[in-house]
């Protein structure tokens, strides 16, 4: 009986240490993991300042300094881990405001690119998806698919912050940072496929497995 009760308080002892040493070992490798990030963080910040002083980028079109602007930045783009961010650029305009509305144009149609060459990435290696029998509509709905993303991601680009530099012949280096949730891009792309497909009447069945790669999204 004594064996039992020695036997009994061993266990107990041993799940009162499994329930506070545990944890607790936990909680420390989540805060050296949250350190580490910080601190990856931090230099980011640190030497995207650094290039810009060293290049001799200017904020363009607020009263901010570039310090206070890249934190903001950084501060919105990680407060969701399905943020991520795109730029924009120009690399000779003349007026700012031709600078500013040739960035956004720039960033929607790099975009939009990327957005149709995920998606005939993956179309083109699956072996379920037969393209030879309708080539034609497949190759109709990329360009398609590729215009309509540039219409519905307009509306989801988060713009942040612009710098401007100014160049010997005259002329101006410019570039926007803007932030995407791929939440809200996975619904514009979604969109776009939809009226893409309504397009090019491709055929339903390639439809469903289009939508899967479309939602997949390419954040980097």
């Amino acid at each position: 009986m004594k064996k039992n009760y020695l036997k009994i308080a061993v266990m107990a002892l041993v799940a009162v240490f499994m329930l506070t040493v545990v944890p607790e070992s936990v909680v420390a490798q989540s805060k050296k993991q949250d350190k580490q990030l910080q601190k990856a963080r931090d230099k980011q910040f640190k030497d995207r300042k650094k290039e810009f002083n060293k290049d001799g980028w200017k904020l363009s079109g607020s009263a901010k300094t570039i310090d206070v602007a890249l934190l903001e930045y950084y501060q919105k783009l990680n407060s969701n881990e399905n943020n991520y961010e795109i730029v924009g650029e120009v690399s000779a305009c003349q007026s700012v405001n031709v600078c500013k509305q040739a960035a956004f144009n720039n960033a929607v149609t790099e975009y939009a690119g990327r957005a149709s060459s995920a998606v005939k990435g993956r179309i083109a290696s699956d072996v379920n998806l037969d393209q030879t029998s309708g080539k034609g509509e497949f190759d109709k709905f990329y360009g398609a698919y590729e215009r309509l993303v540039e219409a519905e991601i307009k509306g989801v680009l988060q713009q942040s912050f612009s710098i401007v530099k100014e160049k010997s012949d005259g002329t101006r280096e410019y570039k926007t940072f803007y932030i995407i949730d791929e939440e809200s891009a996975s619904k514009a792309r979604v969109r776009a496929m939809e009226n893409a497909v309504k397009e090019t009447q491709l055929a339903q069945e390639y439809a469903n497995k289009v939508t899967e790669f479309v939602r997949e999204g390419f954040a980097e």
